[in-house]
Parts: structure tokens; C-alpha cells; sequence
């Protein structure tokens, strides 16, 4: 018991921390949520559930949510599509594959702010590279204001994070893919199997633990890109590109409510954890074995 009690001090500093970031913010938003406090006043008056109704009935927080419902879905679908081909391109370990893999895996070393301004720039409809790539090469009719059209501002985000963690997430799939025993290909092959059959039977269905990390991972990342849309939009135009997180930041420091934003952030942390466990049913990673 000596020698464990020991052991255990070991987790005290890894649990402060988890309950000092985590566990106490989380506990004192909740608090909150049931409060009008404006984040300036010491004083503030217990509200009950005004917060949760006023943010579930406000029009921006739907605009909000269905915001994000749509960027998730575009960046989930095309960032998991880009990272599994790009991972079955360069699963070998030759030298030419293992330089392209550090090149698509550079834009995630970036912090989301530098890449936000970056293609803000690329994005601009005067002197963006985009726009003036479309008018060199003649088709000057595609061009448009890309983060500032409502209709596909959300869409020219999304494209962006796609391409910030699409090379992450590749790495995640190539490691699924090396430990598939080389056994079952060779099998499979023998049976007189396709390319696509050896895919559908062996690859995809082992490949499911990775699927479903990146899956839950990119999901979590869309609906926490506070940052780059932040630095690209701050939400506008007319709220095309305004998300749960922004909403809350907005809430909190520009109208100074902090309850409301509080009651938000509850609605938010819930919509979440049952997204990502919908997930991970829904794909039944622990259902597969080797």
C-alpha cells in the first residue's frame, strides 16, 4: 500500500492540472449559466433556465448551429476522403514518400492564426493569388469574393481547414495501414480479389480504429475552429460564417453577457459529447479485431 500510495503522487500533478483547466472552468461556467452576471459587476441574480431558453430561441445561436452542422459535415467528409487517399499514395516508407509526407503534414505545424491571415490574402477578390490564378489563366468567370459571398464564405473556410490538417490526419490512416498484416493482402489476392474488394474487405473494415480518430478528431477540431474563423471573418458576412464558438466569444465580450454565454457554452459541450458518441457507435471501432 506504501509503494502505491508513492506511485499514485505520480498522477497529482497530471490531475491538478485536468482539474484546474478543466474540471473548475467547466464547473464555474455551469454555475454561471443560471446567472445574469455581465462579467464585470460583483454582484449578479440567479436567472434559472432564462439563459438556456434565450439561447435556444435566438436566432443567431440557430444560425450558429447550423453553421457549424455544415462546416463540419464538409470539412469531416473532404478531410477524411483527402487524408485516406493521400495515406494509401505514400503508406510505402521510399524517400520520395516519406519527404511528401512531412510536406502535406507542414501546414499543421502552422498555428491557425498565421494560417487564417495567410488565406485571407489568397482569399482577397482585389489582390488575392486565387483570384488573380483565375484571371492569368483565363477563367477570370470563377472568380469571386470568396470569403465575402454568404452562400460560400463557410464552404472557403473550410477548404482552408481541410488544408491545414488533412496531411495530420493522413498520418493517423498511414499508421492504421502499416499494421495490417501483409498476410491478409497476399490472401486476399490469391482468392482472385480486385483492388477495390482487397479495400472494401480488408483494408477499410481494419482501417476502422484510425476512421474513427480521425472521424472524432476532425469533428471536435470544425466545431472548435474559433480561431481561424475568427482571424478570416469574425463571423461575418451577416453571420454566414458565425459558429458556436465565435457566438459564446461574441456573447461573452461583445455584449458583456456572461451567463448567456456560459448557458451556451453548456448547450455546446453537450451537443458535442453526444455527436462524438454517436460516432464512435456509428462506426464501431471496438467492434473490429484483428
Amino acid at each position: 500500500m506504501k509503494n502505491r500510495f508513492q506511485l499514485s503522487l505520480f498522477l497529482l500533478p497530471g490531475l491538478l492540472l485536468y482539474v484546474g483547466l478543466f474540471v473548475f472552468p467547466t464547473l464555474t461556467g455551469l454555475f454561471y449559466s443560471f446567472t445574469d452576471w455581465d462579467g464585470v459587476s460583483p454582484s449578479y441574480a440567479f436567472v434559472g433556465l432564462d439563459n438556456y431558453k434565450d439561447s435556444l430561441s435566438s436566432i443567431v445561436f440557430r444560425k450558429a448551429f447550423g453553421n457549424n452542422v455544415e462546416f463540419m459535415l464538409t470539412v469531416v467528409i473532404a478531410q477524411t476522403f483527402i487524408s485516406l487517399v493521400l495515406a494509401l499514395l505514400l503508406v510505402r516508407n521510399t524517400k520520395t514518400r516519406v519527404v511528401l509526407r512531412a510536406l502535406y503534414f507542414l501546414p499543421a505545424i502552422l498555428s491557425s492564426v498565421s494560417v487564417g491571415l495567410i488565406w485571407a490574402f489568397m482569399y482577397d477578390p482585389s489582390i488575392g493569388l486565387i483570384n488573380y490564378g483565375l484571371n492569368e489563366a483565363g477563367m477570370g468567370s470563377m472568380a469571386r469574393n470568396w470569403i465575402g459571398d454568404p452562400k460560400i464564405a463557410i464552404f472557403s473556410i473550410a477548404a482552408v481547414q481541410v488544408w491545414a490538417h488533412a496531411g495530420q490526419m493522413m498520418i493517423v490512416f498511414i499508421a492504421g495501414l502499416q499494421g495490417i498484416p501483409a498476410e491478409l493482402y497476399e490472401a486476399a489476392r490469391m482468392d482472385g480479389g480486385s483492388k477495390w474488394q482487397v479495400f472494401r474487405t480488408v483494408t477499410w473494415p481494419l482501417l476502422a480504429p484510425s476512421a474513427t480518430i480521425v472521424v472524432a478528431y476532425t469533428t471536435i477540431q470544425s466545431f472548435k475552429a474559433f480561431d481561424l474563423i475568427f482571424t478570416m471573418t469574425d463571423g461575418g458576412p451577416n453571420y454566414a460564417t458565425e459558429i458556436l464558438t465565435t457566438y459564446i466569444y461574441h456573447t461573452a465580450f461583445g455584449s458583456y453577457s456572461f451567463g448567456l454565454a456560459s448557458a451556451g457554452s453548456m448547450i455546446f459541450l453537450v451537443l458535442l459529447a453526444l455527436l462524438t458518441l454517436l460516432q464512435f457507435k456509428a462506426l464501431r471501432a471496438d467492434r473490429v479485431s484483428y
